[in-house]
């Protein structure tokens, strides 16, 4: 029987739920763009909400705790980003299918089944993050998964639904809020307990993370994507943790939430559900009761949208980010950082390997992904300003053999500092012309070390012949 790890023993369950923002076609219901801003406003309006009762006649629990609060919300908008349907002053227009395909896309990769008809649903959210008192959100496909190295982490369901405001103030009276990311449109995937421990919170996180970023449209950059971390341990109801910006932090604030619990449950305090916020710390803070399903009633300005065969067919699934690095990895031979590093930067590098042959792939990539960060780091110099027609001209002078490949980073230094090329001080030296003046170097320093002939030797031949034959004249006629 095998042994039961430390976080079995106590009974651990958690889960995840991401948020992605997507960028296409405009917000969700309205035409504004998806673009989220800070400078000065151009419309400041004022706002009182009330908490609306489910399709059951029930209220939620947690819309009354915001509402005994006694708030008042203010709103800060702009007249590009945001219109009336963010104001809640004009119905909701016709559903973004940009921002619906891009999600389908998601939840195909993510081995989900769409659903037949979208139905949206008014979640009542009275904090003030949704100018209208709730957010629109339906479910798009359901029972999906991904593999991780600890099993199958199942998908129960994927969401479409509207960003909420941002929070910019909250006093005693009223909670301010900049409404220009209210809208864009958001993907919520919501996971199943099937995580086993806080560094397979992070694994999970990570795998859908990647999926993500394979899709076109989905929205980059800080605040784009969110993940929230359900989690619990036997005797102790689940706590949600939301605010996580950084994946690093996932494993040590559940490590956090683990010993608050456990100390809780010792002291044998009244324990409830709660939603909690992941500190800059690594700690967790209260923020508001856990949500119930009484916060949900059907939208009836949006129509059904039927999912049917051939709206799916129409649908193109784009290779995953994993799948391209494994084939870079395969197809040249690249360590699966480097690999990484050139999906990331979206760089077409079969073209580069295809048009300049007489170079190693590695060293190709390591010309345009290293380099740049060893110019950045060591020498203190704007890499930023080099671009791909620079790049272009140093491979095919080496593809070309008028430069040594060890010439690179002088060359791109040189095209930084003056914007030119002085092909003197890189022109080649034959083999035999090398070794001819190494022998002289050898003759005029007879009894010098290997290590004095190879400095004297790379003082003058640097970025004019390869090290590697440098060091095997220098081997060759040094004592």
């Amino acid at each position: 029987m095998p042994r039961q790890s430390k976080y079995e023993k106590i009974g651990f369950k958690a889960g995840l739920e991401i948020h992605q923002q997507t960028e296409h076609g405009g917000k969700l219901f309205c035409r504004c763009p998806c673009i989220i801003k800070d400078d000065n406003y151009d419309l400041t309006f004022r706002r009182s909400l009330r908490a609306s009762a489910s399709e059951l006649g029930e209220i939620d629990h947690a819309a009354m705790y915001e509402l005994a609060k006694g708030k008042y919300f203010v709103y800060n908008g702009y007249n590009d980003t945001n219109c009336l349907v963010e104001l809640d002053e004009s119905p909701p227009e016709e559903l973004n299918k940009d921002a619906l395909n891009i999600a389908l896309q998601v939840a195909l990769l993510l081995n989900a089944t769409p659903v037949d008809a979208v139905q949206f649903m008014r979640k009542v959210v009275i904090d003030g993050s949704n100018v209208s008192g709730f957010q629109r959100t339906a479910v798009i496909a359901t029972n999906g998964f991904i593999e991780t190295s600890h099993g199958r982490v199942s998908i129960p369901a994927i969401c479409l639904e509207e960003e909420a405001a941002k929070k910019i103030d909250d006093t005693e009276d009223y909670r301010a809020y900049n409404i220009s990311r209210m809208g864009i449109p958001l993907i919520e995937i919501a996971t199943s307990p099937d995580i086993k421990s806080p560094d397979h919170a992070r694994e999970t996180a990570e795998k859908i993370g990647m999926v993500l970023r394979s899709v076109k449209g989905i929205k980059r950059g800080l605040g784009s994507i969110r993940q929230d971390v359900n989690l619990s341990i036997k005797g102790h109801p689940r706590v949600e943790i939301k605010g996580f910006q950084d994946l690093k932090g996932i494993p040590d604030v559940m490590e956090f939430e683990i010993r608050r619990q456990q100390a809780l449950k010792k002291k044998r305090q009244r324990l409830k559900p709660e939603v909690r916020k992941a500190e800059p710390d690594l700690k967790t803070s209260f923020l508001r009761p856990m949500p119930g399903a009484a916060r949900m009633y059907p939208e009836t300005d949006v129509p059904l949208i039927q999912i049917t065969k051939e709206f799916l067919d129409k649908i193109n699934l784009p290779e995953l980010i994993a799948e391209k690095v494994g084939n870079l990895e395969e197809k040249y031979g690249l360590s699966e950082e480097l690999a990484r590093e050139i999906i990331k930067s979206e760089i077409d590098f079969s073209c580069y390997a295809e048009k300049y042959k007489n170079i190693e792939p590695k060293t190709i990539a390591h010309i345009i992904i290293e380099i740049p960060k060893e110019i950045k780091s060591r020498l203190k110099l704007d890499s930023s300003k080099l671009n791909n027609k620079e790049f272009e001209g140093v491979l095919k002078l080496i593809n070309e053999n008028k430069i040594d490949k060890s010439s690179a980073v002088d060359v791109l230094v040189d095209l930084i500092k003056d914007g030119r090329i002085d092909f003197k001080k890189y022109e080649k030296v034959s083999d035999k012309d090398l070794e001819r003046q190494i022998k002289k170097i050898a003759e005029k320093n007879k009894g010098a070390s290997f290590g004095a002939m190879m400095g004297e030797a790379m003082r003058l031949f640097k970025g004019k012949a390869e090290p590697k034959k440098i060091s095997e004249f220098v081997k060759k006629y040094s004592v």
